[in-house]
This record gives structure tokens, sequence and C-alpha cells, in this order.
């Protein structure tokens, strides 16, 4: 017959089962308390280590505030996450530190940001920093690095940043960042790297920022461009890149800056601009583009900034520039531009700046120019304007600069010029104009 232990003897005599399953809870808390504990310790390994390779801190940023005797993750520069207490951010940007990249950095295992941007860091990258396949930022811009853009970025499978602007860099760009499908921003400009784009970086169709800018990239610009269609900003300034603007670069209907300027790009600009209309800067001076400003260049009605210098473009400048009432800054100078400044110049009202320079314009400034009441600097030298300069050219009172110089200007200069008392440089010399001595300005007239 079964006997049953009555209730109260089960409560006197103590079980074997508690104490053993504390003892291993126990157990289990202290290796995760030892693991977690080593795991900081090895962050603050990975800083010291860093420190250690810094040889000049001027402002002595890591020098005072990185010490043992606080925790790291209040050092200066340092975020850590709120869960495990381990290196999250790291930003040391401008602090003016001079040194070299320690291998221990590889072993913040849990950092997904890194910034030292304008230091002046040098030497080569470890590659140990490929253990950081958290990393979704990183900024090594306006630095000393050197070598060759390692192979191995392409493994941070995570990144959306990534800027290496300004260093010393050579060598092609790797293929390898074709790997990078997250990117959506890469700035290796002011390098010096060499070869063409390859056609790997065009699988990164996240990309809204991507600037090459003062390289020495060659080639013609890949047609493949056209599926960056997030684009925002493209930087291929400065380069040697030949051929003509591709077509599809108006299939780019995103972009707010467009840099294609000191190039070697021929042909004329192409219709297709016109699609450009969210476009806020347009830079295609220092090339060698010819024919015509198209007219399609009125549909970018939010056009800021229009650079066209130092090309061979040739005709008049068209009606439609009178629609781009946003445009701050106008530069044609030294192309082979003919006919005489439109009236509408007075209905961009936003302008400040405007280089006509080194054309073949004719006629006579207009009046309208008087409109343009915060205008800063007038460049119209080396044409073939005639007539007198406007009076109006008295209500400029911002003017910093007007150069008008080796024109076929004539009769008296007015005196409503002593009303600019921003003016800095003005030249009038090489004109046909009576000097006039008063209000105790100087300038250069040759008759």
């Amino acid at each position: 017959m079964m006997r049953l232990t009555p209730i109260s003897n089960l409560m006197e005599k103590p079980s074997f089962l508690p104490p053993f399953m504390f003892g291993l809870l126990f157990a289990t808390f202290g290796v995760i308390l030892s693991a977690k504990y080593s795991s900081i310790t090895v962050d603050q390994s990975a800083l010291l280590a860093l420190k250690s390779h810094i040889t000049h801190d001027p402002h002595n940023f890591l020098t005072t505030n990185w010490s043992t005797s606080t925790s790291f993750c209040s050092w200066i520069g340092v975020t850590c996450g709120s869960k495990h207490y381990r290196v999250t951010a790291l930003n040391l940007s401008s602090m003016d530190l001079t040194g070299t990249i320690s291998s221990q950095l590889g072993n913040l295992s849990f950092l997904a940001w890194l910034d030292i941007h304008q230091n002046s860091f040098l030497g080569s990258l470890p590659i140990e920093l490929t253990n950081l396949r958290r990393m979704k930022y990183l900024d090594f811009g306006n630095n000393s690095f050197n070598g060759e853009i390692p192979l191995w970025f392409g493994c941070f499978s995570k990144l959306q940043t990534l800027s290496l602007y300004l260093n010393n860099f050579i060598g092609v760009i790797p293929s390898t960042l074709g790997n990078l499908s997250k990117l959506e921003r890469l700035s290796l400009g002011g390098n010096q790297m060499t070869g063409r784009i390859p056609n790997s970086l065009f699988k990164c169709k996240e990309l809204k920022f991507l600037s090459l800018f003062n390289n020495s990239l060659e080639g013609s610009i890949p047609t493949e461009i056209e599926n960056l269609t997030l684009l925002k900003t493209l930087g291929l300034g400065i380069n040697h890149f030949k051929g003509e603007i591709p077509l599809v670069i108006g299939n780019l209907t995103s972009l707010l800056v467009l840099y294609l300027d000191n190039n070697k790009l021929t042909g004329e600009i192409p219709l297709v601009i016109g699609n450009l209309t969210s476009l806020q800067s347009l830079y295609l001076s220092y090339n060698k583009l010819t024919g015509e400003i198209p007219l399609v260049i009125g549909n970018l009605a939010s056009l800021q900034m229009l650079y066209l210098f130092n090309n061979r473009l040739t005709g008049e400048i068209p009606l439609v520039i009178g629609n781009l009432t946003s445009l701050r800054e106008l530069y044609l100078d030294n192309n082979k531009l003919t006919g005489e400044i439109l009236s509408v110049i007075g209905n961009l009202i936003s302008l400040t700046d405007i280089n006509l320079g080194l054309n073949y314009f004719t006629g006579e400034i207009p009046s309208t120019i008087g409109n343009l009441t915060i205008f800063e600097a007038i460049y119209i030298s080396n044409n073939n304007l005639l007539g007198e300069i406007p009076l109006v050219i008295g209500n400029l009172t911002s003017l910093r600069v007007l150069d008008l110089y080796n024109n076929k200007l004539t009769g008296e200069i007015p005196l409503v010029i002593g009303n600019l008392t921003s003016l800095r440089v003005l030249d009038l010399s090489n004109n046909k104009l009576t000097v006039l001595v008063c209000l105790g300005i100087y300038w250069n007239s040759t008759s």
C-alpha cells in the first residue's frame, strides 16, 4: 500500500533541489558577469592602445580626459550602449590629433560609428578594422593616411557612410566597394586616385552623395551612372574625364548639385540637363564644351549657382535666363559669347555675383541692373560694351567689386559711384571715360 508523506514533514525536511539550482544559477551568473567584465576590459584596452598611438594632442583632450580613474564610457568622444556598456560610437573629429590607428581598435566589436575627420592621422589602415562588422558610419576625412584604399572596405556590409576625402590615398578605386549595398554617402575626393570609376560602384543604388573630386581619374563618365537614381550630389570635378556629358545624366532627376568642372569634357551641353528641375548648383566650368547655352536651362527654376566659364560656348545668352529668379551666382566668363547683355538680367533679384568677362558682348549695360540691389560683384571686363555707365549703378550699395576694364564705355564716370561705400575694387580702365576726381575715390582710367 502506498504511504503518503504528510505535507508538514516535507516542510520540515530541506530539499536538495533548491540549493543545487541556486548554485547553478550563481555559477551561470558568475560566468556572464565575468564575460561582461572581460568585454568591457577589452574596450578599455582598445581605447588606451589608440591613446598610446597619439603622438601629439595639443589640446590635451585625451591626455587628461582618458584616464582609468573614470569609466571609459564618460571619456570625451566615447559613447557606450545603455544595455551592454560597450563602445558604440567614437568621435575624435577636429581635435588636431597626430598619430596612427592602433590595430586594437578592431577589438571594439560593438562599434558602429567612427569619426576621426580633420586631424593629422597618418600611415595605413590596419586590417583588424575588418572585425568591426557593425560599422555604419566611417569618416577618416581630412587626415594624412596613405597607400591604397584597402580591398577589405567591401566587407562592411552595414556601412552607410564612407568618407576618405582629403588624404593621400593612391591607386584605383577598389571594385569591392560595390559590395556595400547599403551605402548612401561615398566621399573619396582630394586624394591621388587613378584609373577609371569601377562599374561595380554603380551597384550601390542607395547612394545619395558621390564625391570623387580632385583626383586623377580618367576615361569617360560611365553610362551606368544612370543606376544611381537617388543621387542628390554628384562630384566628379577636377579629374581627367573626357568625352561628352552622357545623356543618361538626365535620368538623375533627384540631383541638387552637379560638379563636372575642371575636366576635358567636349561636345555641347546636353538638352537633357533640362530634366534636372531640382538642380540648385551646376558646375561645368574649365572644360572644352562648345555650342550655345541651351534654352532648357530656363527649366532649372531652383538653380542658385551656374558656372559655365572657361569653355568654348558661343551664341547669345538665352532670354530664358530671366526665369532663374533663385540664381545667386552667374559665371559665363572666358567663352565666345556674343550679343547684348539682356535687360531680363534685372529679373534675377537674388543675384549677388555676375562674371561675363572675356567674351564679345556689345551694346550698353542695361539699366535694369539697378534692380539687383544685393549685388556684391560685377565683372564685365574685356568685352565691347558701349555707352555710358548707367546712373542706377548708385543703387547697388552692397557692391564690393565693379570691374568694367577694357571695354568701349564713354561719358563721365557717374558721381553716384560715391554711394558705393562697400566698394573695395573698382577698375574702369581701358575705356573712353571722362575722369573726375570726387568724393575721395580713386580709380584707374585710361583713355
